[in-house]
């Protein structure tokens, strides 16, 4: 059983407009997500990838993709505040990959995880004009850390993932706006297919003035948001 001491966080209300996200603050003001944020990165390398590829082979891909994330996100979230138990039957006899994954990070987690402040929570910044959900807000190994959790195909490389960093670096800023609270680990555990779990740990103040950057950027080529 997971040590739950919840930090008490304002439900925040999101849309999405044109394939971006937004969330709505309690004062009226409505802010792009971290990840569509961070979304600015990645964009032309999409659309390379998606000509490689075939338009309906992308497709399938992407569905799988967020289909095996969201059912490891899921049972993650049921893990760490104690649920899963009472879910039993969302495992099948035979476990699907998806389930085998999970499996391996729970291993992870039972080792890692101490007292847990937050899970899939809503946060935002005036600051940064953004807005998110952060997966989870926990320690690792003692250490205060936002703690992201991914799914890949195949192993990833440092340098590949610089836009996770930049999104858990936002995340540690709103929650510190937010609560006073400052956090100063990041964490991104990635499970992976038929692979052990992937763990990167940084520290937010060497991403954040990078993400601050993007988010201007952001603003350039969505001037109406």
């Amino acid at each position: 059983m997971f040590q739950l001491d919840l930090v008490n966080l304002e439900e925040l209300n999101s849309k999405t407009v044109d394939g971006r996200r937004f969330y709505d603050t309690p004062d009226g003001l409505s802010y792009p997500s971290v990840t569509t944020v961070v979304g600015v990165l990645s964009k032309e390398d999409i659309q390379a990838w998606r000509m490689r590829v075939g338009e309906k082979r992308a497709d399938e891909i992407t569905r799988a993709a967020i289909s095996r994330g969201n059912e490891v996100h899921k049972l993650a979230e049921l893990y760490v505040k104690n649920e899963l138990k009472e879910q039993q039957s969302l495992f099948e006899e035979k476990k699907t990959t998806p389930q085998l994954m999970f499996e391996r990070l729970s291993s992870v987690l039972d080792h890692k995880l101490g007292v847990i402040n937050a899970v899939e929570a809503p946060l935002y910044s005036d600051h940064l004009s953004v807005g998110g959900r952060v997966d989870l807000i926990a320690e690792w190994d003692g250490v205060p850390s936002i703690i992201d959790f991914k799914t890949s195909t195949k192993p990833k490389r440092d340098h590949w993932i610089k836009g996770y960093y930049l999104q858990s670096s936002a995340y540690a800023a709103m929650y510190e706006e937010r609560t006073g609270i400052a956090i100063n680990q990041i964490v991104i555990a990635i499970a992976v297919e038929n692979l052990e779990v992937q763990v990167f740990i940084k520290k937010p103040l060497d991403y954040i003035q990078e993400f601050i950057d993007l988010r201007k950027s952001y603003d350039i080529i969505h001037p109406n948001d």
